[in-house]
């Protein structure tokens, strides 16, 4: 069967269908990459690494998410840059409710999610440096 969507959520662990969905899209650990048939039947489901800078590594999470080629993202929060540029990009952005990435397909297949409206303001600012002792 062909790929007719491709649904991408940032999450903590690599654990498929039971993947916890992140908090936070830049600073997932992993991005669940869900492809789904005409009928939104799961045809595969896996686990790719963010190496974006926010998890140690290098690059941002946006470029390695557009390298996926989604067509849906469903997330909690994300920063105001990367959301304001999906649309354009042809990427829906839509609000996560569930916790699993279970719980987000079938609430995605019942027309339950809503747009994200916004993104987090607080995500591109500096943070404040630890005082060592």
């Amino acid at each position: 069967m062909q790929i007719s969507k491709r649904i991408i959520m940032p999450g903590e662990e690599k654990t498929g269908l039971d993947l916890p969905i992140a908090k936070h899209f830049g600073r997932a650990t992993y991005f669940a990459v869900d492809d789904l048939d005409d009928n939104y039947g799961v045809l595969d489901v896996r686990a790719e690494i963010n190496p974006g800078e926010h998890a140690g590594d290098l690059g941002h999470a946006y470029s390695h998410l557009l390298a996926l080629k989604p067509n849906v993202l469903v997330t909690y929060d994300m920063g105001v840059g990367c959301f304001r540029s999906l649309p354009g990009l042809g990427v829906t952005v839509l609000k996560a409710t569930g916790t699993t990435v279970k719980e987000a397909l079938e609430q995605f297949r019942e027309g339950k999610l809503e747009p994200l409206i916004g993104g987090c303001v607080n995500s591109s600012l500096p943070r404040p440096l630890l005082a060592l002792n």
